[in-house]
């Protein structure tokens, strides 16, 4: 497979994805953003934890989609994510979680 091939495969995976997104994002009602993710999802809980003198974040996900390309399922009962890192989560309003007319 060329460079070429490869790079029009890949981009024909993220706009696979992006319309996935656009056609479930209306079933959700928050977005979770990690270091590593991004989700959409029913159900959050984010917990700070300390150990040893470091603090990390508990992040309990339920009801979820994920974005990633090269994840064969997107969708996901129950997620729990341990970070170092920062965590953002939003809710989404309902003006926000109405695609786009095409």
């Amino acid at each position: 497979m060329s460079a070429e091939e490869l790079e029009k495969y890949e981009t024909e995976q993220e706009l696979t994805l992006y319309r996935e997104y656009r056609d479930v994002v209306g079933i959700f009602k928050y977005v979770v953003e990690t270091d590593r993710r991004f989700y959409l999802c029913n159900s959050v809980d984010v917990k700070a934890r300390t150990e040893a003198g470091e603090v990390f974040f508990e992040v309990t996900i339920s009801d979820a989609w994920v974005w990633d390309m090269y994840r064969p399922a997107r969708f996901a009962k129950n997620v729990k994510v341990l970070t170092f890192k920062d965590v953002n989560v939003e809710e989404l309003a309902t003006s926000d979680i109405e695609p786009p007319k095409a």
